[in-house]
């Protein structure tokens, strides 16, 4: 005969699977050196423009929009169309827009980036729109891309006469693939410096240190390094020979050094995030809840027949409380994350409920760890 098992709760199931996942991945494993670190003079550029969707279905800005206006006024001037002074062009089929791009590391004159369109006034939708020339400058205002094309939106919005409406995903943005053009080069010094800078994501110092000997193991006495977060590597003058110095480089196996275990919680959506390697110190915790409910109702008062008395209402209102059912446990010294995951699991315990537990922890000095909060 089959016996049923019984169901664990979401949190635990959760946990249960970090666990399952961290058992089985080795403590420390080593990373290519491409994954570690960052190059200097070798990084994204971010690009912004303001501009103008044109051909919508009458989905775009309303006249409530003040800047959408002028904006086309100003853009017929340029056409030649001269505009009555204090006239309002007033047309729903135009909606003012913020372009945003990604300027890569390299970037020649002439080749192609993708751009983000985003609605910046009331539009309904940008889908069948179409974005007119838009410079994109960067942060020393100078123009570095031209951007121009259909818009494609990933989002749907539909509306009836009688104000019932249908929204799915976000209509008022979209992408257009390969929609502005480079039109200036942004500088680098990667190909003129004596040595090449390796900026660590994660500065540690034990990193920076594995890193500098499996290079100089490598390729010789080329790398050294003042601090746990960048490393100077001298690298050839040739420029052929030094992107093929740099491709053996970041392909170098490195074994990262340990970190203190952390506990990462987002207050938001309940998530925990338990690493391996937490332990916690002997304490003993009780978790309990204080629950408070306040119902109110209106009792009505009807006069006798032949009276001439009015009916009144009286407001009742009911007020209990419930302490709930706390419970304590002990964990003993040096406990290892499946202990914790065990001890919780047992309790049924709620994401919200792990998060008060693991805070008090903390503040009480259990944790060998860093407690983070997002």
């Amino acid at each position: 005969m089959h016996t049923p098992r019984p169901r664990l709760s979401t949190a635990a199931a959760l946990l249960a699977c970090c666990a399952l996942l961290l058992g089985a991945a080795p403590a420390r494993a080593a990373q290519v050196l491409r994954n570690l670190v960052a190059i200097e003079g070798v990084r994204d550029n971010p690009l912004v423009g303001y501009g103008l969707v044109v051909g919508l279905n009458g989905s775009g800005d309303s006249t409530q929009v003040k800047f959408a206006s002028q904006s086309v006024i100003n853009m017929l001037k340029q056409f030649g169309v001269k505009v009555p002074d204090g006239t309002d062009a007033k047309s729903k089929n135009v909606a003012t827009v913020m372009v945003s791009a990604i300027f890569p590391p390299g970037y020649r004159r002439g080749q192609n980036i993708d751009v983000t369109v985003s609605s910046l006034g009331d539009a309904k939708s940008l889908r069948g729109g179409a974005l007119l020339l838009t410079p994109l400058r960067a942060a020393d205002n100078e123009v570095y891309a031209l951007a121009q094309g259909n818009v494609v939106v990933g989002g749907l919005a539909a509306a009836g006469r009688s104000g019932s409406s249908v929204t799915v995903n976000t209509p008022t943005s979209g992408r257009i693939p390969s929609g502005a053009a480079i039109e200036r080069e942004i500088g680098t010094d990667f190909a003129t410096r004596p040595t090449i800078r390796l900026s660590l994501r994660h500065p540690h110092f034990q990193t920076a240190t594995n890193i500098v000997d499996s290079i100089n193991k490598r390729f010789g006495q080329i790398a050294t390094t003042s601090d746990a977060t960048s490393i100077d590597v001298v690298a050839p003058d040739n420029p052929t020979q030094r992107v093929a110095f740099m491709a053996k480089l970041e392909s170098l196996s490195i074994d990262v050094g340990d970190d203190s275990p952390k506990v990462v919680f987002n207050s938001r959506t309940g998530t925990v995030v338990i690493a391996e390697g937490l332990r916690v110190r002997a304490a003993a915790v009780t978790h309990g809840s204080l629950k408070v409910v306040i119902s109110e109702s209106s009792k009505v008062s009807q006069p006798a027949p032949f009276s001439q008395g009015q009916t009144t209402t009286t407001p009742q209102s009911n007020v209990s409380v419930d302490q709930g059912s706390g419970q304590m446990f002990k964990w003993p010294a040096g406990a290892k994350l499946q202990t914790i995951i065990d001890t919780v699991n047992s309790l049924g315990a709620s994401p919200d409920d792990i998060m008060a537990i693991l805070q008090a922890l903390d503040q009480a000095g259990a944790i060998e760890g860093e407690l983070i909060v997002i």
